[in-house]
């Protein structure tokens, strides 16, 4: 086949993906003011949810996620993909240790959100909430997160997440700076 012959379909198909690819770019063209807003308005939006002095931790939790729709979860060894899986593993994790905790404090040693396009946003974080068990004893859980945003019809919602547990032995480093709770004072949160 002539070169030239090579060349035009070679050029046509290059062009139709770099028209394809217009819609991508265009969506990346916000400005850093759009990219900041947006940003902050995620991180607000994970702050107020796991603001566990506020209202019930679950449904705020869940908040952040779509009502209909896959939910990708990586967490514990596991991968669910609905909302229903989600919810379930969210309420196992409250009722089987978050309610018990006494005085808990959400922590946020780093929460960056990264706007990659008008619609989708990526959210990398580390957390650690120290609280007290009901002996007293200074107790921490942590981790890292990173979630995939999504803007739809209704709003931002996470579609994709891994979450990774603080290693034991750096939690107890941090369990070793606080001071012991007396275990005869009520706790203040929930009655728990």
């Amino acid at each position: 086949m002539p070169r030239a012959l090579v060349f035009v379909p070679v050029a046509l198909l290059l062009s139709l993906q770099l028209n394809a690819c217009a819609g991508t770019v265009a969506d990346a063209t916000l400005d850093n003011s759009q990219r900041r807003t947006i940003a902050d308005s995620l991180a607000a939006r994970v702050r107020a949810a796991y603001d566990l002095s506020q209202g019930e931790p679950v449904q705020g939790f869940l908040s952040l996620y779509p009502q209909r729709g896959p939910v990708v979860s990586a967490t514990a060894g596991r991968i669910t993909h609905s909302r229903d899986s989600l919810a379930t593993a969210i309420n196992a994790f409250w009722t089987g240790v978050g309610q018990y905790m006494i005085d808990p404090t959400w922590t946020w040693t780093l929460l960056d959100v990264d706007v990659l396009t008008s619609n989708v946003a990526v959210m990398t974080s580390q957390y650690v909430v120290p609280h007290h068990t009901d002996r007293g004893d200074p107790h921490v859980i942590g981790g890292v997160w990173t979630a995939v945003w999504r803007r739809t019809d209704k709003g931002w919602f996470i579609t994709h997440e891994h979450l990774s547990d603080l290693p034991r032995a750096a939690a107890e480093q941090l369990e070793a700076r606080m001071s012991p709770r007396d275990s005869t004072v009520a706790p203040t949160h929930d009655g728990h």
